[in-house]
């Protein structure tokens, strides 16, 4: 079964704008390959407030193909996979809302919130976002590059599947009460948790 982190970051407030993907495969209890690409919105509209978060200029990605072209790059990759994502919610509705303006199929994969899962497993931290999270791991990254997000996303999954004692990500719903999401050639279903925190002693973790 293949796994494989996600970030999205959009030129505006529409969730069809992506502008950057970022991907992190895991395999054998760490990542194991990160891409990122490029992509220009159909709509060529960047709003300040976007760009200061991410980076990215309408002349960055003049040049760089359309969604349906990046994402078909990675369509066998993604055919069978559980996908991850760091605040699911988000990147899997920008995926949704930028298949639907090109009238392109869904295609069929389940999905996992490391959100949702990290704050099922460390209730206790004040924040969960991705920085913070980092943080908490001790692991530095520049955020709001979509590979770098990606990267890091798949790392958060790998710290709470080994708090839990889990085989492995693809285990970890079970263990903290969580209905994976799906997306399907016709619809979705999001990613769910029910209310209970799982516990135990506190992780003894070196730096790194």
């Amino acid at each position: 079964m293949s796994i494989i982190a996600i970030d999205f970051e959009t030129a505006n407030e529409q969730r069809a704008s992506a502008c950057s993907v970022g991907l992190a495969w895991i395999d054998g209890g760490a990542v194991t390959r990160v891409e990122e690409r490029l992509i220009r919105p159909r709509e060529m509209r960047f709003s300040g407030f976007n760009i200061g978060i991410h980076g990215i200029h309408p002349e960055d990605v003049e040049d760089a193909p359309e969604f349906p072209e990046v994402m078909e790059e990675f369509a066998a990759d993604f055919a069978g996979a559980v996908m991850i994502a760091h605040n699911a919610a988000f990147d899997m509705s920008v995926w949704r809302a930028s298949l639907d303006l090109y009238g392109t199929t869904y295609p069929s994969f389940d999905y996992l919130c490391t959100v949702k899962m990290a704050r099922k497993v460390w209730p206790d931290l004040s924040s969960h976002k991705l920085n913070d999270l980092g943080r908490h791991l001790c692991i530095s990254f520049n955020h709001h590059n979509a590979a770098e997000d990606a990267r890091v996303c798949g790392e958060v999954a790998l710290a709470v599947a080994a708090d839990l004692g889990a085989s492995g990500i693809e285990a970890v719903p079970a263990l903290i009460d969580m209905i994976p999401g799906k997306i399907y050639a016709g619809g979705y279903q999001p990613c769910s948790c029910g209310g209970t925190s799982w516990r135990r002693r506190p992780r003894v973790r070196s730096e790194r």
